[in-house]
């Protein structure tokens, strides 16, 4: 077993939303054909995101290329064929047919795993699409129930201004995005 040979980065197919399973079947089927020299790393790349669900807000992670598995490894030998041979695996990508798995180029990797990074450290990363004229319901604090029309949207602090109306009378107020949802 040569340690010098040089590993590259590789993707392979998944079935989608099976990415964690089909991971821990690939490192299984590694470590049970003794190949561990020839994988350095195994990464699903993910996102962190937040939702708001009964009044709380929660982080949950999703994978940000949903179906695709990176693998660093020196893909010689019997590796190719156990990693195929992996259920919920569906192949490499850039196989051509009956042709060898193509490593990504360093640069798409460094960008790949740059993102990964990147996801990893932007603590909060709230992303909700509201425009200015939206009717919203109020979800959170003291005007909880009450519905609004968005007036403003504040990006860097999250906040929207928010026109309530209050007794009859129209009040302004200023609300964090986790604080409203969209009008069904």
């Amino acid at each position: 077993m040569a340690e010098s040979t040089s590993k590259k980065w590789y993707v392979v197919r998944a079935i989608s939303g099976k990415e964690n399973k089909v991971k821990k079947y690939i490192e299984s089927e590694i470590e049970r054909n003794g190949l561990t020299t020839y994988v350095s790393q195994i990464l699903i790349p993910t996102e962190k995101v937040y939702q708001i669900r009964n009044g709380k807000k929660i982080s949950k992670e999703r994978s940000f290329f949903p179906g695709y598995i990176l693998i660093e490894a020196d893909l010689s030998g019997e590796l190719p064929h156990v990693i195929k041979g992996v259920n919920g695996v569906i192949g490499f990508l850039g196989a051509e047919k009956k042709g060898n798995p193509l490593p990504l180029r360093l640069a798409e990797v460094n960008r790949i795993l740059g993102k990964v990074d990147e996801l990893a450290d932007t603590e909060e990363e709230i992303n909700i699409p509201y425009v200015i004229g939206e009717s919203i319901k109020v979800i959170d604090g003291p005007f909880n129930g009450f519905n609004g029309t968005i007036e403003n949207i504040n990006e860097e602090k999250k906040k929207l201004e928010v026109m309530v109306k209050i007794f009859g009378r129209k009040q302004p107020l200023e609300l964090s995005f986790l604080q409203v949802e969209k009008e069904s």
